[in-house]
């Protein structure tokens, strides 16, 4: 299921992001009469549909992955979670529909309901997404049942789609959508300008999700900090993970790195009162630590907590990153004739990907021992597989390296043909358009 959902997330982030970026291309052609954007809103629609494609496989291998690994789990609590799954299954269908049109379009469509067409393509994947993630913050956070001998009751269906904390987790994964999209496009840009292409095409193309990028990795740190508000009271454990709070400390430092080894603190940096300062938005209230927690309720520590580093870290450097590209620009000078800028700003979109990552290990692992929490131990919730669990990773490593490698060569020739001149890029097994007077 980690490697599923690991290798699906970066997906999900392009149909959140993608097509808002493609609506400000189409819309600036439009307006300025622009045919470079023009040409990349729809050299972009197409890459978008190469990965919503491949999105579709793996998250159709998601959807048998739930019923599959997860018995326990979608057989008490199914009626729980259909309403955002069915919901998510609507959003996808309708955003196929919409890209099919977006598609077949241009040249056959006014140029002003045209570009139109994105905006049920961005509303629908953001619909997506929010359902998915409200799955996932019902999971942090369960409500809209009650447990009455054993049995689920009283299942109230829009309580669990839209519960309090959803929409916070949504942000945050909304924002972190941009910076993984915007970063990675970008980047390809980047790489272009390394490599001598250094015209209008190549700007463009980096500065518009450049931009979007930006705004979300100034914002996120700012999300992310909203939503850990009042974690000590939702999840201890995992608040005391991140930290990585052995003991409860009044005021607690803030411990950048480190590993916890019998108990005891190893090789981290303490930075005091900044602790109790980020994570209780006070100089004195102590964060809990894992001494306050059962020891069979204890997360994986050592996991949760660099998890947790490693994006706040990545995130920080992405933030100051852009915010000094943008200082400069003000200032009159242009990173984009250096080199230097050009090859961190390529090296963005993997950073940004192992953020997104990280992020997520750190909210799954740090739930452990619970998939539900407080109410179900992920003992309870998965299947008894023994080696057949192995044929089965087994085999969905062979589709995602399959999916991977088809994607890569897919729009690699995509990129080298439209080099090349192409503009319409025809099937291989096309029939042979005569020419006139032949």
């Amino acid at each position: 299921m980690a490697l599923s959902l690991g290798w699906h997330i970066v997906l999900a982030c392009f149909g959140v992001a993608f097509p808002a970026m493609i609506f400000v291309m189409h819309l600036r052609g439009i307006r300025r009469q622009d045919p470079v954007a023009l040409t990349l809103a729809q050299r972009w629609a197409k890459v978008s549909a190469v990965l919503f494609a491949i999105g579709a496989v793996s998250g159709t291998v998601l959807s048998f992955e739930m019923g599959v690994l997860w018995p326990g789990l979608m057989g008490r609590y199914g009626d729980v979670l259909g309403l955002p799954f069915a919901f998510e299954g609507l959003a996808f269908f309708l955003e196929a529909i919409f890209l099919g049109i977006y598609l077949y379009g241009w040249g056959r469509m006014p140029p002003k309901r045209h570009v139109l067409m994105v905006l049920p393509m961005a509303v629908t994947g953001i619909v997506g997404a929010y359902c998915v993630v409200a799955v996932n913050a019902w999971m942090n956070v369960p409500t809209g049942f009650r447990m009455v001998g054993g049995d689920v009751t009283d299942v109230q269906p829009w309580t669990v789609l839209f519960n309090q904390h959803a929409f916070l987790q949504f942000a945050h994964m909304w924002v972190g959508a941009y910076m993984v999209a915007g970063f990675t496009i970008a980047g390809v840009y980047a790489v272009g300008m390394l490599r001598g292409r250094r015209d209008s095409h190549h700007r463009l193309g980096f500065m518009v999700p450049f931009v979007f990028a930006s705004v979300a990795a100034l914002t996120q740190p700012f999300v992310g900090h909203v939503l850990g508000a009042g974690l000590d009271d939702r999840q201890p454990a995992k608040l005391a993970a991140f930290e990585l709070a052995e003991t409860t400390e009044s005021p607690s430092p803030l411990r950048l790195g480190g590993v916890l080894v019998d108990g005891e603190v190893v090789g981290a940096i303490d930075i005091p009162v900044l602790g109790s300062l980020i994570a209780m938005n006070s100089l004195d209230e102590p964060v809990p630590g894992l001494d306050t927690i059962p020891e069979e309720d204890r997360p994986p520590v050592n996991i949760t907590h660099l998890a947790f580093q490693t994006m706040v870290g990545i995130g920080t450097l992405l933030a100051a990153g852009v915010a000094w590209f943008w200082i400069q620009r003000r200032r009159g000078r242009d990173l984009l004739t250096k080199k230097w800028f050009l090859r961190a700003a390529a090296v963005a979109g993997p950073l940004a990907v192992i953020a997104l990552e990280a992020g997520w290990v750190a909210t799954e692992v740090g739930r452990q021992p619970w998939i539900v929490y407080g109410v179900m131990r992920t003992p309870e919730a998965v299947g008894d597989y023994n080696s057949t669990l192995w044929l089965l990773l087994g085999i969905s490593t062979v589709i995602y390296a399959a999916m991977t490698i088809g994607a890569v060569v897919v729009l690699r020739s995509m990129a080298r043909r439209w080099r090349e001149g192409d503009t319409d890029l025809p099937s291989p097994y096309a029939p042979e358009t005569r020419e006139a007077g032949r």
